[in-house]
C-alpha cells in the first residue's frame, strides 16, 4: 500500500512538471492535460485525510481537463 502512495505521488509529480515544460514550450493543450492529471493524482493519494484536501484538487483537475479540451487550436 505505501509503495502504491509513493508511486502516484512520484506519478502525479512527474506528469505536473512534464505539463509545465509543455506550456513553457508553446503546448498549452498538452501541457493542461498534463496539470489536470497529476492534480488528480494528487488529490487520489489525499483521498484518507481531510475532504477539502480531496475535493479542492479533484475539482481543480476536473475544471482544468474540461478548459484543456474546449481550448481552440492556435494554428
Amino acid at each position: 500500500m505505501q509503495l502504491k502512495i509513493r508511486v502516484l505521488g512520484a506519478f502525479s509529480n512527474a506528469s505536473i512538471l512534464i505539463g509545465i515544460a509543455l506550456g513553457i514550450g508553446g503546448i498549452v493543450r498538452g501541457g493542461s492535460l498534463f496539470i489536470a492529471i497529476g492534480t488528480a493524482g494528487v488529490a487520489l493519494n489525499a483521498r484518507s485525510s481531510r475532504k477539502f484536501d480531496f475535493y479542492f484538487p479533484l475539482i481543480i483537475a476536473i475544471a482544468l481537463f474540461v478548459l484543456a479540451v474546449a481550448l481552440p487550436r492556435g494554428r
